[in-house]
């Protein structure tokens, strides 16, 4: 306590510095005795001290602080007032009974700070002051900061006084319904529709918008019965309130005339300018809508930018595709709005069941608009008809390989006529677009050769084979690899030899397709091992992991040697999930390697290896100055340990 004798003195020194330090000091020390003080300071002309000050005082806390700031809610500086306020704010409940007793003070604006800050204290004790000030103070602005803090406070003991002051003046009425929405109780929605008749066009907006975020469905009656003799602008909040709680399927429980009735002022609500009127109106409509709604919503939808309002037109084509086909989207998909089109055949999309059957009627609407669109739709529609079509569509499919020549429409058609279908007849239109200009045609034509795969599409390949291109003799590699055919051995032993390193690469991957001949294709395989392409030996590597065993395991040892990093870390990683002994002490090695990578995977497959030389030389690896290095030891030693218990 000596101390804060001592910050008693400094507080009243001259310097501001001593003053701004001495009063942090004090908040540190809990030094009660500095409160007046702290209090008088709080007053300065100096931001700094009044800083600390105010830091300190919330430290402290307590009655004592509680008191020493009250009088200065009355000061005529107004930073002064605030910086008091908001102390009380957080401090208030230590002394709520102070603060409870200024409710009462004859300065309203007393009234009002202290209404406010009741508001902040979580204590049950301000609820009945705040619910007197609310319903008998004579000043409006004492009543409306009444009804707010009771808002913050949330507590259900309020709401019989909210109820009650639900008949104020405007301005708190505003606070009334705002605070009943916050606390959320199921017995203010007699008293909010009971305010409806004698509100202010602007009050009942606001009464409709908290019945809506209170969500209790008995107030849907009283709200649908207001519904005719409403201003549109209040009966389209109305729509919006009635959406909200019950949902847009529940709408259907109505009877066939409220449904009908509903149905025309969700149509109104649909042209309001605010949006989430319009949603809601979206909403309803996609359970009670049909072909006027689906073309209200398709023009809101249209309106839309695709890539900035994205999710909110998701939810939008959701509701479309409830609605279902109607002429609205035929029309729109082949009208002059393309944002409309487009729209359209996303809805289209999703009302397509997963298979395009004959009697489908949604992929006969899309196929027959294909024609007569411009190619972006063009694209968007045969995507969703290739991903659904089965062999009913081909004729349509075959038509567009025929006639189109866009290579993304193409590529869909090839999809479906190709890999789904595996139509034999149209080789003759899919094998000359393995020459096509762009790549991902060729791979789309390529997959599609492969998956149709009679005798006859594997002899073009066996012939291509023999071509100068070297892309040729690359897809040719790959699909008779494809095939696993032992007719096609042969070739691949010639295209191990390739002076391309892809093809190279990708002849060693299709003679490891075939697993019943290892002792056939190993010895191609593990020549290229020396290959001086990377590349080549990376994947010999990797296939070597995959094929594991006692022939291939010397193997993957020497890879250790390899000039080329990853080939390392690659023979690395399968010999340690394998556990290979005999790896070890070239692991322990390369834990001197330049490459930090290298070290890393090293301790990680000694890890896996375990072993007395794996532990011993990890241990070693725990002394270093580098805190990676160290995390990644420990972890490997730590698998060591667990391996053996």
């Amino acid at each position: 306590m000596v101390e804060c004798s001592e910050y008693l003195v400094l507080l009243g020194s001259d310097n501001k510095e001593v003053v701004r330090e001495s009063a942090f000091k004090a908040g540190e020390k809990n030094c009660v005795e500095a409160v007046p003080k702290l209090a008088e300071l709080l007053q300065t002309n100096h931001l700094g001290i009044q800083e600390a000050v105010d830091s300190s005082l919330r430290k402290i806390g307590g009655k004592e602080v509680v008191q020493a700031v009250i009088p200065l809610l009355r000061s005529d500086d107004a930073p002064v007032r605030n910086l008091a306020m908001d102390i009380l704010r957080e401090v208030g409940n230590q002394d709520i009974s102070s603060l409870i007793a200024l409710v009462l003070d004859e300065d309203a604006d007393i009234r009002i700070f202290v209404s406010d800050i009741l508001g902040s204290t979580k204590s049950l004790l301000a609820v009945d002051p705040l619910c007197n000030a609310l319903l008998k103070d004579p000043e409006v602005n004492v009543r409306y900061q009444a009804a707010v803090s009771l808002g913050e406070l949330g507590m259900t003991e309020a709401i019989p006084s909210l109820n009650q002051a639900i008949g104020d003046e405007e301005w708190v009425q505003y606070s009334v319904i705002e605070a009943l929405t916050k606390i959320g109780h199921a017995s203010s929605v007699d008293a909010l529709v009971k305010a409806l008749d004698s509100a202010s066009d602007l009050v009942a907006s606001m009464i409709i918008d908290a019945l809506g975020e209170l969500g209790n469905v008995k107030a849907v009656t009283m709200l649908l019965k207001r519904m005719n003799d409403s201003p549109t602008a209040l009966r389209n909040k109305i729509v919006k309130a009635v959406v909200k709680i019950l949902g847009g399927k529940s709408l259907t429980l109505l009877s066939d005339d409220e449904r009908e009735r509903f149905r025309q002022y969700l149509l109104v609500a649909l042209r309001d300018e605010d949006v989430e009127i319009q949603d809601a109106a979206i909403q309803g409509l996609a359970y009670v809508g049909g072909e006027e709604a689906s073309k209200g919503i398709l023009q809101i939808a249209g309106a839309l930018d695709q890539d900035l309002e994205q999710d909110r037109l998701q939810v939008i084509i959701a509701f479309l595709a409830e609605i279902g086909l109607t002429e609205a989207l035929k029309v729109g998909l082949l009208g002059e709005d393309q944002g409309e089109a487009k729209v359209a055949v996303q809805v289209l999309s999703q009302i397509a069941p997963d298979e395009c059957v004959e009697q489908n009627s949604i992929c006969r609407v899309l196929m027959d608009a294909f024609w007569q669109v411009g190619l972006p739709l063009q694209r968007q529609i045969v995507s969703v008809v290739a991903n659904r079509g089965r062999s009913q569509s081909k004729d349509f499919f075959i038509k567009v390989l025929n006639e189109h020549a866009d290579g993304t429409v193409l590529k869909s058609a090839v999809y479906l006529l190709g890999e789904k279908l595996q139509l034999v007849e149209v080789i003759d239109n899919i094998f000359p677009l393995l020459n096509h200009q762009y790549d991902d045609v060729k791979e789309a034509a390529l997959d599609a050769c492969i998956a149709i795969g009679t005798p006859d599409v594997q002899e073009r390949f066996r012939d291509m084979f023999t071509s100068e291109n070297p892309v040729h003799r690359l897809m040719a590699v790959y699909a008779l690899g494809k095939f696993s055919s032992v007719d096609n051995l042969a070739i691949l032993q010639q295209a191990v030899e390739d002076e391309e390193s892809d093809i190279r690469r990708v002849a060693v991957e299709a003679l490891a397709s075939f697993p019943d001949n290892k002792d056939t294709w190993l010895p191609l395989v593990l020549q290229r091992l020396n290959d001086e392409s990377k590349d080549v030996r990376l994947t010999v590597v990797e296939i070597l992991g995959q094929h594991y065993g006692e022939d291939t395991m010397p193997h993957l040892v020497d890879a250790l040697n390899d000039e080329d990093d990853w080939v390392k870390i690659r023979a690395m990683d399968a010999l340690g999930e394998h556990s290979s002994q005999e790896a070890a002490p070239l692991m322990v090695d390369m834990l001197e390697d330049s490459n930090r990578f290298v070290v890393m995977k090293a301790i990680e497959a000694l890890g896996n290896i375990g072993g007395s030389k794996a532990f011993a030389a990890l241990l070693q690896v725990t002394n270093s100055d580098e805190y990676e290095l160290v995390s990644a030891a420990e972890e490997a030693i730590a698998r060591i340990q667990e391996a053996q218990e």
